[in-house]
């Protein structure tokens, strides 16, 4: 089993950050509540079948909802995307590409929008 290299999302400054890296390779977000069984299951499945090939740039970042409400609320007027949890949000060129909550967070989903 592969580890996912998680950055931790703690700082809105972060946010201009991740919006630059997205111009060079896709970013994720994702939004776990560390409070809630479901959104701790979804990061369980992602987690184990987290298999990307090292050779291929993508930056995962993890937003713990509870520590960094704040955050994620700017995350959802930044992005332009309603704040869900556990949810992913997929950016390239500054830009929302991909963004899916509950049962519908898939790693498939981040493959296919790093190719």
């Amino acid at each position: 089993m592969e580890e996912v290299p998680w950055h931790a999302l703690t700082e809105s400054k972060q946010l201009e950050e991740i919006e630059k890296e997205s111009e060079k390779m896709p970013v994720v977000i994702f939004k776990h509540s560390t409070r809630c069984g479901i959104s701790r299951m979804v990061l369980n499945n992602f987690e184990r079948g987290y298999d990307l090939p090292k050779d291929k740039e993508v930056k995962l970042y993890m937003l713990d909802l509870i520590a960094n409400r704040n955050i994620s609320n700017e995350v959802a007027e930044r992005f332009g995307v309603r704040h869900e949890s556990p949810q992913m949000i997929i950016l390239k060129d500054q830009q929302v590409v991909h963004h899916a909550s509950h049962q519908g967070i898939d790693l498939q989903d981040v493959k296919t929008r790093i190719k």
